[in-house]
């Protein structure tokens, strides 16, 4: 059983997780005429998404739901955030090779291709999305049923039988 001082520290390290990458998406043009700093925040952040779903991944495997044997259930019940999650990975990826190639060499001019904008727009929209349900993963997890055996358990490993 997952104890709540443990989960804590789980959920707080997540949420700060969280809060960097939002902090880069919101800050990082700011920086677009020192491409170093740039840089290396984008790959901490790329870090620091793939580190959410190693720890989402982590917790699905702490759960009794798993230990018993309905890891399909806990992958049908998340799979929007773990498919969202590696979405917008690659989307984040995408954009910041691209915005590193463009900006790389001169850092002073202004480069903003109709491509460029276009996966920005939805690297944004994904990251917005991605913020909303891994929230709401991360605290779903703390759900005492997935950590003990119970009736509601016990009826969804029923049906899985049958």
């Amino acid at each position: 059983m997952l104890r709540t001082s443990n989960y804590s520290l789980v959920l707080s390290l997540q949420f700060l997780l969280i809060v960097y990458d939002l902090f880069v998406n919101s800050f990082s043009e700011l920086l677009r005429t020192a491409p170093v700093i740039q840089l290396v925040l984008f790959i901490i952040q790329d870090i620091a998404i793939l580190f959410n779903t190693i720890i989402i991944f982590l917790m699905f495997f702490n759960t009794f739901v798993f230990q018993a044997g309905l890891v399909n259930l806990l992958f049908h019940k998340f799979k929007g955030t773990i498919v969202l999650s590696a979405a917008y990975l690659v989307l984040s990826i995408a954009f910041h090779i691209w915005v590193m190639n463009l900006r790389w060499k001169n850092s002073t001019r202004f480069v903003w291709t109709d491509g460029l904008q276009a996966l920005f727009v939805f690297q944004r929209l994904a990251a917005v999305l991605y913020c909303y349900f891994y929230k709401r993963t991360a605290l779903h997890l703390g759900d005492p049923r997935f950590y003990q055996d119970s009736l509601w358990l016990r009826k969804e490993f029923a049906q899985v039988r049958s």
